[in-house]
């Protein structure tokens, strides 16, 4: 086997791991892993314009694949930009590894110029962060690396100085296993046994579901139809169980809706389920809760548990399921549907009321139209803020729809980068941006990447001119907006002046023709709608007391507006159940 450099090892070991890219920006620390890149045929380097860019990216793959992903930054300040997009990789279980670049060996530990300690400094969002000092430490540290990043569902960073990543690496030894696939993690027996009798022993029960839903729909329609239990989502588990689901009462968390909160609250058994959702202030004291994680550590550090079940929501349920007793009464599961169906009457009037007319833009409608006009497989990233409210009310999950979102870290600025690696996974599906023109003016820079490379991604800007979501915290708080606004840009004539295609939309009656535009645009567009900052109110039913913070304040309907064509699935779940 001829020789191959600790630069070559390290890029054909990521090509062995199932790598097709890696996300960076170019410097002279990272000179021989680029090299090699470009000598490498099952490899491609992708130049973003920040490296914060590149970890969202790779994160983004990392989500919609379940595969690792891959990123790197140079010495110093180049890899301390990756920081916030792993922060977020992490946090969202991606397998992403970094690339942290360092500077020459023999001045680490010397005040060099740009030095740090990247093998520190990314301890908190990794499983893994080590330094290669050597050659010798190739390719175990590398696989040990993947391996963390696979199995544990996350980060892991590798450090490297550019002057051993140049050096030979040792003869042999890079013929190591590094599986893949994570195992199926099924209860005891004995566990099993006593969640039989609780779910037997409850009257009521009521179903919550995270993300760790992903891949077991069916088994929670099935469980749910046996013991007819109402079955409410985290925004995370929205696009894995909202749809296809004659269960569904909502979505609890501070954008709520629906009535999740009180089948949560008014049943006697509550099943978590793959969900690590933070908001105490919405979880029952008061009610027998079982949790369902196939990571341990997650069981319950939110509330107090009466079980604890560490397995995978499918194969517990599929145990599950045969061995409980089938419940004879639908009646706490139709009175919740029809609580869902009132809650959701009573909200969905706020954006179809004069819309023709009211400008600037209800964002609610803008929001609506666009679910409307998307396709069935299309991938929407969610800008953190107000685009979570729009993606939670608005879009209509199939079961083929992706939704990405910096829902744990809470990052702004995330749906552009996310976009970016959604879009390289496949050119001809359709991505989409919601982005609000704080988190899109924050990293706009990487617009130009949509140019480079000519990726189709269709930007939809809400254009408010503030950041609309810090307003609603400090009002909720007693205290005036402050520094919050913004100049108004025309950010369409930014992306035309960049050579993509940027549509202005500033009357109501031209949302659906620009965004059929934009769609129908063989390459990256913009669509930069002109909506209303004061779309959101505080309900006069919130009493003084639910103002003391923003978690509190927002309790169940805080976010006043629409709720799109969730309604007209509420009310077919009503119309077509079967009644005692």
């Amino acid at each position: 086997m001829p020789k191959q450099t600790v630069a070559e090892q390290y890029v054909d070991l990521l090509a062995r791991a199932g790598v097709r890219r890696m996300y960076g920006v170019v410097g002279d620390s990272l000179n021989p892993v680029v090299d090699a890149i470009r000598r490498h045929d099952a490899l491609e380097w992708v130049q973003v314009r920040h490296e914060e860019v590149a970890a969202f990216a790779a994160g983004a793959e990392a989500q919609l694949t379940g595969r690792l992903a891959a990123c790197a930054g140079s010495c110093g300040p180049g890899n301390l930009h990756l920081i916030n997009g792993l922060f977020d990789a992490h946090r969202s279980m991606a397998p992403v590894l970094a690339l942290a670049a360092q500077i020459p060996s023999g001045e680490i530990g010397t005040g060099y110029f740009q030095e740090t300690h990247p093998d520190r400094l990314f301890e908190e969002c990794s499983h893994y962060s080590e330094l290669i000092s050597s050659p010798r430490q190739m390719p175990r540290v590398v696989q040990t690396a993947i391996q963390h990043a696979v199995g544990r569902r996350g980060v892991s960073v590798v450090a490297l100085p550019g002057d051993v990543a140049a050096e030979n690496s040792p003869v042999g030894g890079a013929e190591l296993a590094m599986p893949l696939d994570r195992p199926a993690v099924r209860p005891a027996d004995q566990e099993l046994t006593r969640l039989t009798e609780l779910v037997d022993a409850a009257e009521t029960v009521t179903v919550f579901c995270g993300r760790g839903v992903a891949g077991a729909h069916a088994e929670v329609m099935a469980f749910a139809e046996k013991i007819k239990a109402p079955v409410g989502h985290a925004l995370r588990g929205k696009e894995h169980i909202q749809y296809d689901n004659p269960y569904d009462v909502g979505m609890s968390g501070l954008l709520g809706y629906g009535a999740a909160y009180e089948a949560m609250h008014e049943c006697d058994l509550l099943l978590l389920l793959g969900t690590d959702f933070p908001y105490t202030d919405f979880l029952p004291r008061h009610v027998r809760t079982v949790q369902i994680d196939v990571q341990p550590e997650r069981l319950g550090r939110r509330t107090q548990l009466d079980f604890a079940v560490w397995g995978d929501v499918r194969e517990t349920l599929r145990c599950l399921t045969p061995a409980v007793q089938e419940k004879p009464s639908r009646r706490f599961l139709d009175r919740m549907l029809d609580r869902h169906v009132h809650a959701l009457e009573g909200a969905v009037g706020a954006y179809t009321r004069n819309v023709d007319k009211h400008t600037p833009i209800h964002p609610e409608y803008v929001a609506a139209v666009l679910d409307e006009e998307a396709a069935d497989d299309a991938v929407f990233t969610v800008d953190t803020g107000m685009c979570c409210v729009w993606a939670a009310r608005y879009l209509t999950p199939n079961g083929r729809r992706r939704i990405l979102g910096s829902f744990v870290h809470g990052s702004m600025a995330n749906a552009l980068p996310q976009a970016i690696g959604a879009q390289f996974l496949d050119r001809t599906r359709q991505v989409v941006s919601l982005s609000g023109d704080g988190g899109f003016s924050m990293l706009m820079g990487d617009f130009l990447t949509l140019v480079q490379y000519g990726l189709p991604v269709k930007v939809v800007v809400f254009n408010n001119s503030s950041l609309g979501m810090v307003d609603l915290e400090m009002m909720v708080d007693g205290l005036p907006p402050y520094g919050t606004g913004y100049p108004h840009t025309d950010f369409a004539a930014i992306a035309t002046a960049a050579g993509a295609r940027g549509i202005r939309v500033e009357k109501p009656t031209e949302v659906r023709d620009a965004l059929r535009a934009a769609f129908a645009h063989n390459g990256p567009a913009l669509v930069d709608v002109v909506t209303d900052p004061n779309a959101l109110a505080i309900p006069p039913k919130i009493t003084s007391e639910q103002l003391t913070g923003f978690a509190l304040s927002a309790s169940r309907t805080v976010l006043t507006g629409g709720v799109g064509r969730m309604i007209q699935l509420a009310r077919a779940n009503v119309r077509n159940v079967p009644r005692p």
